[in-house]
């Protein structure tokens, strides 16, 4: 759910995804179905909350923080390989949200979250063959850029 929240709304995914818990967490009492309708309801809260996020920044931008108020906070430690695979992981985040918003949406609910064309299209709001191009679009620009062929994707 955060890398899908990194691609919508960026640096501020982390607290959208903590509005995102409590949302969760207050309606959980309210939740009927399996683990893929938990998944589709989850990520549907989230979708929600990160609109309403880019609604509100829309209306009151931010203001950045001034570098030296970040000097004395402390220092996590980063392993090297955790440091390569969150360089990895940011690329291909990346790679995803230079993507049309509907393909990157659709690749990033079926791809990375792991949702199926039907679920994903309820989140959307779409019909699942419109989810279904949009990855298919959106797989094919990827494998352009990186100039691989990802199976799948031939015409």
């Amino acid at each position: 759910m955060l890398r899908y929240l990194q691609v919508l709304v960026g640096a501020d995914a982390e607290d959208v995804a903590s509005e995102t818990w409590l949302h969760i967490v207050k309606d959980l009492h309210t939740f009927r179905g399996d683990s893929n309708g938990f998944r589709r309801w989850t990520i549907t809260i989230a979708r929600h909350r990160a609109l309403d996020h880019l609604r509100h920044h829309q209306r009151r931008p931010s203001v950045a923080t001034p570098v030296e108020t970040l000097a004395d906070l402390p220092d996590r430690e980063v392993t090297e390989d955790q440091a390569m695979q969150l360089v990895s992981t940011s690329e291909a985040m990346a790679l995803i949200a230079s993507l049309p918003p509907d393909q990157a949406e659709a690749i990033l609910l079926r791809v990375v979250i792991g949702l199926d064309a039907e679920s994903s299209a309820k989140v959307l709001g779409k019909r699942a063959g419109a989810v279904r191009t949009a990855a298919y679009r959106g797989l094919r620009r990827l494998s352009e850029a990186l100039g691989q062929h990802i199976p799948g994707t031939e015409e």
